[in-house]
């Protein structure tokens, strides 16, 4: 039952929603313009704040969904975070387009909520505050990103669960290596207030 479910959760976590948002509103290909990255932060810089909302809702739910049902079967909390895993991969990896896809915060923030609503409310808050102070989207992720798994662990104390947030929470840090460059030479951007 487990390797379906985490099959499961690698195919909904491949649908690509910046993609499918982004045709059904007549917008250019999100791998294709601005940052090339198929995420809610690179069509909120090609559509606007309605498009980016839509994406990163969907890209929340991705994340949600297959933990929820995990947790409703009543798998351990490790088995649901291998789900969390595979859902955040099938975003960054998806097969329905090329295995090309987004950097997975908000799919990962979606499982987070999901495992434990409090280690998603401590990732959701140092998020806003350090995108408050520091007005730089990416760095605000990669923050939060670093502490969530010491969220997640003080919160559950399962620390083989904590172990797979700590994967992901790496391939995050491999996922922004662009943008980790950009901040080192001075040159990312901001968040326009």
């Amino acid at each position: 039952m487990l390797p379906t479910l985490i099959i499961c959760a690698y195919l909904i976590g491949s649908i690509s929603a910046a993609i499918i948002v982004c045709k059904i509103l007549n917008l250019p290909d999100p791998r294709t313009q601005g940052s090339n990255n198929p995420g809610a932060t690179n069509v909120l810089r090609i559509g606007g704040k309605k498009a980016a909302a839509i994406v990163l809702i969907a890209d929340g739910l991705k994340g949600v969904a297959p933990v929820l049902v995990a947790n409703y079967l009543g798998f351990s909390l490790l088995d649901v975070s291998l789900v969390a895993l595979a859902a955040f991969l099938g975003h960054v990896y998806p097969v329905f387009f090329g295995f090309k896809g987004g950097k997975g915060v908000a799919t990962f923030l979606g499982a987070l909520f999901a495992l434990n609503y409090l280690a998603g409310l401590g990732f959701a808050l140092t998020w806003v505050f350090v995108a408050k102070v520091l007005k730089i989207s990416s760095l605000s992720a990669l923050i939060a990103t670093l502490l969530a798994p010491l969220y997640f662990y003080l919160i559950t104390n399962e620390l083989e669960a904590t172990y797979v947030i700590g994967i992901i929470c790496l391939w995050i840090f491999y996922t922004h290596r662009s943008n980790i460059q950009r901040m080192l030479s001075g040159e990312e951007g901001k968040i326009k207030s």
